[in-house]
């Protein structure tokens, strides 16, 4: 079957009535993609963040011809919008096949890889995270988790005691017990995160039971040696006091989802607990590391 497809650049104060406008043609389908290369941040549970420019793409049946939905959709929208107005010929395709053939094996340290299932993985001597897409945050690809990913491939962590907080699909705490470390807490806000985490775990031949995964409220630890949180700058400032106390005297800290914009913010709410080390910058965005110092030497 042969499918119209009518799209046109919206910001966000006009994207619910564009979306208005493809809806009242016919469309079966409303996709939202980047028109700015904006990115978008890891959203807290309740909110929906949205592009300030976005394509607004509507999918429709050949119930009416394509210049008829064109020319319904042209008388639709301000004159400023319909510039940026098309309409494509879209053949049908496999879409399960067209949506997997994105998603490739990610090297991220030189033995640590994520592959997806239906890959082989292209060194079987590695640590090998098998990790498919799905609808919580974090798959390797994007360049705050693979920055963490990076570090924990370069880094000793045998025997170690592991939080990742803000777990998300649960790849960092994976990625920890895969390569060695005795103990995992895996702690999030959002229950589709803790659910994505499980079944994660157990495509990675891991019983859940072992990562400790949970709500905030239902969690409890003694210090560990290493904490990992890749969630926004906002958060992680707020909780550097609550993070120092969760990490032992000489164990470490790895945070990322942090903008180097957001460097100084990060460094000044984690110097008064943590020695830390310089920056690593990937795309516009760091990773801060750093080692707990004791209590005595806390500068607060």
């Amino acid at each position: 079957m042969t499918w119209w497809q009518l799209s046109v650049q919206s910001s966000a104060a006009e994207l619910e009535q564009t979306e208005d406008s493809l809806l009242e043609l016919g469309a079966v389908a409303i996709t939202l993609s980047d028109a700015k290369d904006e990115p978008l941040y890891e959203p807290l549970p309740g909110d929906t963040p949205i592009w300030q420019h976005s394509i607004v793409t509507g999918l429709f049946t050949q119930e009416r011809s394509l210049e008829a939905l064109y020319d319904g959709l042209i008388q639709r929208l301000p004159e400023h919008q319909i510039h940026s107005a098309k309409k494509t010929v879209v053949d049908d395709q496999d879409w399960s096949r067209v949506h997997l053939k994105y998603f490739k094996p990610i090297q991220c340290a030189e033995k640590l890889w994520v592959v997806p299932s239906w890959h082989e993985a292209p060194d079987p001597s590695a640590v090998n995270i098998q990790l498919d897409p799905g609808l919580a945050f974090g798959t390797g690809g994007h360049a705050t988790t693979a920055l963490c990913l990076s570090w924990l491939g370069e880094h000793d962590i045998q025997n170690q005691s592991v939080i990742d907080y803000g777990c998300g699909s649960g790849i960092l705490a994976i990625a920890a017990f895969k390569l060695g470390a005795s103990e995992l807490h895996s702690v999030d806000i959002d229950p589709q995160a803790l659910v994505a985490s499980k079944e994660n775990a157990r495509r990675n031949n891991i019983d859940p039971a072992l990562l400790n995964i949970t709500l905030p409220e239902d969690f409890n630890s003694e210090p560990v040696d290493l904490l990992i949180a890749n969630i926004l700058s906002g958060p992680l400032v707020g909780f550097a006091p609550k993070f120092s106390e969760l990490v032992k005297p000489g164990g470490q800290i790895l945070l990322s989802g942090i903008l180097q914009t957001q460097t100084n913010d990060i460094e000044k709410a984690y110097l008064p607990y943590f020695d830390l080390d310089p920056v690593c910058i990937k795309e516009d965005w760091i990773r801060v590391s750093g080692t707990r110092r004791s209590s005595t030497e806390n500068n607060v």
